[in-house]
């Protein structure tokens, strides 16, 4: 192995031998304490630590870093002390998740860590959102996102670089090619020569390296870190290497042919370095023998450190506070002025509102931009805010949801455009595995908010007007808002995005030109979480959200002889429980409609709800009036058939008579 200092001096390559060994260190005490079962598992790194080591000490200490399962050195080389990692790792209360996740799952601001989700490509995406941030904010700095040869072959792996090229983001993309996917081996996983040759399909540049040299490791990273900050451009970098251990400890290595070890063993990273430095005569036999002394004394006592920390106390209530961000409490503010406005301007008036508020609020979207949007809501924002707030984007949800991530993480604001909410199934991990645990897992603010057009009453078929808010409303760490009047789409959406948590705002798109009002002007928030009663009754309640609201408004304007009251959710998640359970115990009857299909959806949630919380006071059964359980058709008559309204007079007769 051919070790070439270039400009280090002695201090500099002694003080990268010591970032390698102590981590070497670190995971020779893990497998021991695996073997006598004081900890529960483990994903080894032995014998591709340079990797991690190389890169990390090539950036900045205030550069993101985005590490996977067998990244210890990342984490050492930012100085996290040994007992907080450990605490972590065996689910403690003072471990950076409290207990909550394990391994590497977590981020830390303080060391400009990102941690993985199990998913493994979407960090790739969230390392894209992260640089811009940076390029946003004219900062000169570069982002670093390690991934795995297996992980190459997810979708988000290709968005990532896609979107991180045609936007020019400082990120260096770090495949970590070491042989097997668990237990797929490279040769089951792709079938160009070599990875970094994906590179040249993105237009981007690709380097390919020794993943077990420490210092070309060192050089490459902090050569092309160094360029990124001046001239921003992702790159990707393959380093070759080999996992000397199984996946995780349990996983074993019987499906690798012995030959591999024997051929990687004589490229070990330690031990090649320690034997340079012992042949150019910077370390003597005695100095090595004296950092491996002292290195594993502060390893046990920072192991004996972290056995000692507590556990975790199982609160309920803290469990669900750190759920979300706290965010604000807004109460309805007094309306001073408005003025006449469809559904559809208000939506895109509380956008201009919030970007001129806001500076660091960025829209993303397919065909936002000069095209102004599939509905013309962000018409003339290019113009007013700028291309680089206002961003078309390529056609890859999961990216952009990873993106907006990225940006919260990185200090800003992101509104996406989900060009139907029907797309969201391809941004569906980065949603609920990613936006909606990032707060409960180590505390961080996501401030997202996703657009969702959707709804029947259009004619658009199955793929482009299906109502799938209930996919979500199971999903805690996410909110869920559904306005069906013009001066709620303003309010509720200036809330959203206040918020701090990540909101996905459904707006009707049969609403947008059908709808219209007096629109609050400048500042003011409907709050989250709270309904609103658009007409009162005696004979029973009806509880419904969106176009249902307008079905249930025009069937009492149709039937005056019928009194009932109308209660408008407006949030799905979080729900407004007083004001369902006062109505329902007012009425004693009560109804949920929905344009969402009866089963097992929101409808089944309000009334096990009612019925567990307001028996004693109900005449009936809480009935559900929802569409049918099909796919939505296209054909209006199809349509027309398949809508819960086609089916409120004969539950609301049902209901009356029971």
């Amino acid at each position: 192995m051919d070790f070439n200092p270039r400009h280090l001096n002695h201090q500099h390559l002694i003080n990268i031998y010591q970032h390698l060994l102590f981590p070497r260190l670190v995971e020779e005490k893990m497998l021991i304490l695996l073997r006598q079962e004081k900890i529960g598992k483990w994903f080894s790194g032995i014998g591709q630590e340079a990797i991690a080591i190389g890169c990390t000490l090539a950036l900045k200490s205030d550069e993101y870093i985005l590490p996977m399962h067998r990244n210890l050195g990342v984490f050492t080389s930012r100085n996290i002390p040994l007992w907080k990692l450990m605490a972590q790792w065996q689910g403690k209360a003072t471990g950076f998740t409290k207990g909550r996740d394990r391994s590497f799952h977590f981020g830390t601001q303080e060391h400009h860590i990102i941690g993985m989700i199990s998913h493994l490509g979407p960090q790739l995406a969230v390392a894209n959102g992260i640089a811009l941030a940076d390029k946003l904010a004219n900062k000169q700095k570069v982002t670093l996102a390690f991934t795995g040869e297996g992980a190459t072959s997810e979708g988000d792996f290709h968005e990532a670089l896609n979107v991180a090229a045609v936007w020019d983001l400082p990120v260096i993309f770090v495949i970590e090619n070491n042989g097997y996917a668990l237990s797929t081996p490279t040769k089951e996983q792709y079938r160009c020569e070599n990875l970094v040759d994906k590179a040249k399909g993105y237009g981007i540049e690709g380097v390919k390296i020794d993943g077990n040299n420490i210092l070309e490791v060192y050089h490459t990273i902090n050569s092309l870190a160094k360029d990124l900050r001046v001239n921003p451009r992702p790159v990707l970098v393959e380093c070759v290497t080999f996992r000397m251990r199984g996946h995780e400890e349990a996983s074993g290595v019987k499906y690798v042919p012995q030959n591999l070890f024997e051929e990687w063993m004589v490229k070990d990273p330690l031990k090649n370095y320690e034997d340079f430095l012992l042949e150019q005569q910077i370390l003597t036999p005695e100095d090595i023998d004296s950092y491996h002394q002292k290195y594993k004394l502060h390893i046990n006592q920072e192991v004996e450190k972290a056995f000692l920390q507590p556990e975790p106390v199982a609160n309920m209530e803290t469990e669900l506070n750190d759920m979300y961000f706290p965010s604000l409490e807004k109460g309805e503010f007094e309306i001073t002025e408005t003025k006449e406005g469809r559904y559809i301007d208000a939506i895109s008036w509380s956008l201009d509102l919030m970007m001129q508020k806001h500076q660091n609020l960025v829209l993303m979207g397919q065909d936002i931009a000069e095209y102004g949007g599939a509905f013309k809501i962000t018409q003339g924002f290019i113009e007013k805010f700028g291309k680089e707030r206002v961003r078309n984007t390529p056609i890859c949800e999961s990216a952009i949801v990873g993106a907006s991530l990225g940006l919260a993480i990185n200090g800003y604001k992101a509104v996406m455009e989900m060009q139907f909410a029907d797309f969201a199934t391809c941004g569906f991990n980065q949603i609920v595995n990613n936006l909606a645990k990032t707060h409960y897992r180590w505390g961080q603010k996501v401030d997202v908010v996703i657009r969702m057009p959707t709804g029947a009453g259009t004619g658009a078929g199955p793929f482009h007007s299906q109502s799938n808010e209930a996919w979500f409303t199971k999903t805690p760490g996410l909110k869920v808002v559904y306005p069906a009047f013009a001066d709620d789409a303003y309010g509720l959406l200036n809330a959203a995005i206040e918020d701090g948590n990540p909101v996905l705002y459904f707006e009707h798109k049969y609403l947008y030109r059908k709808n219209n009002g007096q629109i609050p002007v400048g500042v003011y928030f409907v709050p989250i979480g709270k309904a609103k009663l658009r007409k009162e009754g005696t004979q029973f309640s009806l509880i419904t959200y969106g176009l249902g609201v307008h079905w249930a408004l025009d069937f009492a304007e149709e039937n005056p002889d019928i009194s009932f009251d109308i209660l408008d959710l407006r949030s799905l998640l979080p729900w407004d429980k007083e004001a369902v359970f006062t109505s329902a115990k007012k009425t004693g009857r009560v109804l949920v409609l929905h344009e969402d299909t009866i089963s097992y959806g929101i409808g089944a949630e309000l009334a096990a709800s009612i019925t567990e919380n307001c028996f004693q006071f109900l005449d009936s059964p809480v009935l559900r009036c929802g569409s049918l359980d099909t796919t939505i058709p296209m054909n209006k008559r199809l349509e027309v058939q398949f809508l819960a309204k086609s089916y409120l007079k004969e539950k609301i007769d049902e209901l009356l008579n029971y």
